[in-house]
């Protein structure tokens, strides 16, 4: 055999990959064509978005203010020793309480277990 027919041998694998490197890249592409077009169809379906007349405003009176109050728990088991019905308990399960001061921690404890704190003296 001549030596050009082993370089023809050895080359023909290397073809048939390199051809079908292409081919699968090139289906890529196309997918990926498709895919954008379709989103551009979307978004051409899509209602406009509003003008600025048609954006929400503040009021009058301005921005609503934030409510920060301490609340407690209901109690489930009633003072009179009878039994609460459904219809009795409040839907959020706290209250507005009494005492609305804030609460802090006494000096020289812990936050919370692990935090490094030296704990209760």
């Amino acid at each position: 055999m001549v030596t050009a027919s082993y370089v023809e041998l050895a080359a023909e694998p290397h073809l048939w990959a390199t051809l079908g490197a292409f081919i699968g890249g090139l289906v890529v592409v196309c997918a990926l064509v498709w895919a954008v077009s379709m989103g551009i169809g979307v978004m051409r379906r899509e209602p406009d978005r509003p003008q600025d007349h048609e954006q929400p405003h503040l009021p009058v009176t301005g921005a609503v203010e934030e409510i920060s109050e301490i609340r407690e728990p209901d109690e489930v088991e009633p003072e009179d020793g009878q039994r609460l019905m459904p219809y009795e308990i409040h839907r959020a399960g706290t209250r507005r309480s009494e005492d609305q001061h804030r609460h802090r921690w006494a000096p020289g404890t812990s936050g919370s277990f692990g935090s490094g704190g030296p704990g209760a003296h």
